[in-house]
């Protein structure tokens, strides 16, 4: 019964239309934020921040910027590991190419670049949609892994085609350790998270909402879906961008085109699928469950073998893997088309009411 508005009034416009309303839902979300950069720095190991933690923040801003396009404006897309890599290799050639290029510029710049790209393959969205406009995408996908791989001075004319970055300096702090790297990526996702829901209620967010509803009825009414696309993909590939930057430059460190490939892609839209097309908070559920789903199946069936008696090989977990991965997808489709967000948001309405629902 702690869950309630009543006696929270509202006395001005911007109390009214602040990002969380509740004052329990403000209070916990400023809770979890400071566990995080407090509370799981002291006591995660470095496994945990290698293979968990520091991939959850990197793929959760990756699907951040992929929900903006894909669940807010409803444009498709089946190339973001191709608007990663674009981000990934501009901010490595900014850092060895310019002296003295700090870390954060290079990443933003990086960001900067799969936006400009973005809006030239997001192009063909004036004039085509659904499948064709994921075929469209898919050849960007196509294109830069080709680029990345043929053309080396991507690489800095490297001879095995993977470049690497080390001694990364973030005005004076060295991410080097992984809880410093966790912390980094933890204050990057904040600030990028913080930016995309105030995009989404912002005029901008409606005017993609409103394209994704009904793009002849938005022009009726003064939206040009010109703009209201193009800056859709310009902003969804700046988001890819600086998480593919800081995928390769602070999670793997040295990478090869194959690091972005088409899995990629279907793994960032898998997420945004499984969290919630068009909710913030889905883009957070959809990596959690992306990145911990494998891990827990690799620990789990082969103790679930011996306890049956079963001998269960290392082959055999990776396809159950793949197998219940794509039963959970079609399950969601069919029981929740709108992702564990849904059932976020379902639980929380019941628990305002509990306990007498009506």
């Amino acid at each position: 019964m702690i869950y309630r508005e009543n006696g929270q009034f509202k006395t001005s416009y911007g109390a009214d239309q602040q990002i969380f309303p509740i004052a329990q839902d403000r209070w916990a979300v400023i809770a979890i934020i400071a566990f995080a950069f407090v509370g799981v720095p002291l006591l995660a190991d470095e496994y945990m921040f290698r293979a968990i933690l520091i991939p959850f923040l990197i793929l959760s801003l990756a699907a951040l910027g992929v929900n903006l396009l894909v669940g807010y404006c409803g444009q498709i897309t089946l190339g973001a590991g191709a608007f990663m890599a674009i981000g990934a290799y501009a901010a490595y050639n900014f850092l060895i190419r310019v002296d003295g290029m700090p870390l954060l510029a290079a990443l933003l710049l990086g960001g900067l670049t799969s936006a400009a790209m973005g809006i030239i393959f997001g192009i063909p969205s004036l004039r085509v949609r659904g499948l064709y406009l994921a075929v469209a995408t898919l050849a960007a996908q196509f294109f830069w892994d080709w680029a990345f791989l043929r053309i080396k001075w991507f690489t800095n004319d490297s001879s095995s085609g993977s470049v690497s970055v080390s001694n990364l300096d973030f005005f004076g702090w060295n991410v080097d350790a992984p809880a410093e790297k966790y912390l980094f990526c933890l204050g990057m996702l904040v600030v990028f998270g913080f930016l995309a829901k105030n995009l989404t209620r912002a005029s901008i967010g409606r005017q993609w909402m409103a394209i994704r509803d009904m793009d002849v009825a938005a022009e009726v009414i003064g939206i040009r879906p010109m703009w209201a696309k193009l800056s859709a993909f310009a902003v969804s590939s700046f988001f890819v961008g600086v998480a593919g930057a800081m995928w390769g430059f602070v999670h793997l460190g040295s990478w090869e085109p194959a690091a972005f490939s088409v899995d990629r892609s279907f793994q960032l839209l898998f997420m945004v699928i499984i969290g919630g097309l068009g909710s913030i908070v889905g883009s957070f559920f959809g990596a959690a469950f992306i990145v911990v789903l494998p891990i827990f199946l690799n620990q789990f069936l082969p103790v679930l073998g011996r306890l049956v008696g079963i001998s269960i090989s290392t082959a055999a977990v990776s396809h159950a893997e793949l197998i219940i991965f794509g039963a959970l997808i079609v399950f969601f489709l069919i029981v929740e088309p709108h992702g564990l967000a849904r059932l976020w948001a379902t639980s929380k309405e019941k628990l305002r009411l509990w306990p007498f629902p009506h």
